[in-house]
């Protein structure tokens, strides 16, 4: 397996590649979905690269991402790192569904802790996601029975994503949190407020989805580029061909740094992310090994304080037009 770049994270965390790979895309999502063989090729593609973190959770299908990243990468078990999550209700038709409610119950959490462990092919779940939170359940209820899942050698390390400081520090008075997950990118970047000090207070690694701002940021999106009714991106107030065509001097921005530094626009997106904080680990989705190893190559692109200031400084002055949802 060849190396690249590693980090930790977080002060309880495993070390794993400083790029992970984002999988949900591969079975769920957006059409047309990843072949399921070629998936299998892709994702051991990527561990032949040097990634050893992978992000699934049981809604992506549902199931079958879960079962499609146990399946290829079971050769490997031990040497990479797994994550998936728990909290959405089970509908019974369609299984979890983000659009069915939450469900953090100690007794769901058990449930979904042992069907992932099968269909995952592991003995234990590396990192364990809480979804999203569950107003329903206590926090301190949430990561009591993970903390029992952890005893019980089922689970390794606890996650939150898209949680808040106030809860984050609640979960970890109970259950160090060993990471969290939620969006941040160099055009979203809420979490600087509050959650990402908190993380560094609490030795807490934190792990960006969408960090390419769900393509835009790759330069390959334009005013005319349409979205299938599956994408969520045919409904995202930053995908319209208004918003597209106003937000376009953050891609002239990357494309100028990237130009000096013999870099493309995602690249660059992705440096400044690794750039944050030393316990930062990106997971960019990808399905193409183009793709995947450009996102790769970030890791090998070194911004200068110089360079930071420029990005900061421009980022500043440009309005970015739309929600994120």
């Amino acid at each position: 397996m060849p190396q690249i770049a590693q980090r930790s994270l977080g002060q309880r965390g495993p070390t794993v590649s400083a790029l992970g790979l984002g999988c949900m895309r591969m079975s769920f999502g957006d059409r047309p979905i990843g072949d399921h063989a070629e998936m299998v090729a892709f994702l051991r593609a990527a561990v032949e690269r040097g990634v050893t973190f992978f992000d699934t959770a049981e809604v992506y299908g549902p199931f079958t991402n879960e079962a499609l990243v146990g399946e290829a990468l079971a050769p490997w078990r031990g040497q990479v790192v797994i994550a998936t999550k728990f909290g959405f209700r089970h509908d019974p038709v369609r299984g979890p569904h983000p659009s069915s409610g939450l469900d953090s119950r100690p007794e769901q959490i058990r449930r979904v802790a042992d069907a992932a462990l099968a269909r995952l092919r592991v003995d234990a779940i590396d990192l364990f996601y809480q979804h999203r939170v569950d107003p329903a359940v206590p926090i301190e209820e949430v990561a009591g029975a993970v903390q029992e899942l952890i005893q019980a050698g089922k689970v390794r390390h606890f996650g939150l994503s898209e949680a808040d400081a106030a809860t984050i520090r609640r979960a970890h008075a109970v259950q160090p949190v060993t990471a969290l997950q939620s969006e941040y990118s160099l055009w979203w970047r809420v979490v600087e407020a509050d959650v990402l000090p908190t993380c560094e207070e609490l030795g807490i690694g934190f792990v960006p989805y969408s960090p390419l701002g769900r393509g835009y940021l790759t330069g390959a999106i334009n005013e005319h580029t349409t979205f299938d009714a599956s994408d969520i991106r045919s409904r995202n107030p930053r995908f319209t061909p208004e918003a597209i065509r106003a937000n376009q001097g953050v891609i002239a921005l990357l494309q100028r740094i990237g130009d000096r530094l013999g870099a493309t626009p995602a690249q660059i997106a992705l440096a400044w992310l690794l750039a944050q904080r030393p316990w930062i680990v990106p997971i960019p989705g990808s399905r193409q090994l183009s793709r995947l190893d450009e996102n790769l190559g970030a890791a090998a692109v070194v911004l200068s304080a110089d360079d930071l200031h420029e990005i900061d400084t421009m980022m500043a002055a440009i309005p970015v037009q739309g929600d994120r949802y």
